[in-house]
């Protein structure tokens, strides 16, 4: 009869720890020698700060605006605040493919335009994993996103999602 590998004096001699850890050594080498898992909220660099505004506090909300998002449009293509207002955006996804909804200035905009077309064969609900000033809406979701706005300029929200921002999906926020 054939004995284990574990009880052949030879193998005790390489290797005397026995074959349950001979194993997770395999293993554990096997997975630093592959690197790191490939994740892509690993990958991404979120900011944590932002020129336009801070993530707000739904406490201090000052007024609620819905914006609902369509198969390549929002239905408000502007909206005006003043500085110092907090706003909860309540966004519906009417459309029948995915949106999402963020805020930003042109740099922020076309910074996460390129990470979402980089990443257009993964799920894209990921991208927004440690994102303060996006929401992701699959069809028929709403979400909210509170933000304050701490200085006056234009920013622009809109929806990245690739050939999104490019059909028009897109407004202006003009913060006085």
């Amino acid at each position: 009869m054939f004995a284990p590998l574990a009880h052949a004096p030879a193998f005790r001699k390489i290797w005397p720890f026995g074959v349950g850890t001979f194993a997770a050594t395999i293993l554990a080498t096997t997975a630093a020698l592959a690197g790191p898992m490939q994740s892509h909220s690993m990958e991404m660099d979120h900011p944590t700060t932002f020129a336009f505004g801070v993530p707000g506090k739904a406490a201090a909300v000052d007024r609620t605006i819905p914006i609902k998002a369509r198969d390549v449009s929002f239905d408000v293509e502007s909206v005006n605040v003043k500085a110092g207002e907090t706003v909860r955006f309540v966004i519906t996804n009417e459309g029948a493919a995915d949106h999402e909804f963020t805020l930003g200035d042109a740099a922020t905009q076309a910074e996460h335009r390129q990470e979402m077309l980089d990443m257009a064969d993964m799920d894209a609900s990921h991208a927004h994993d440690g994102d303060a000033n996006a929401v992701f809406l699959k069809s028929g979701e709403t979400k909210e996103l509170v933000w304050a706005f701490t200085k006056t300029g234009l920013i622009e929200f809109a929806c990245n999602v690739p050939g999104h921002y490019e059909a028009g999906m897109k407004g202006i926020i003009a913060v006085q």
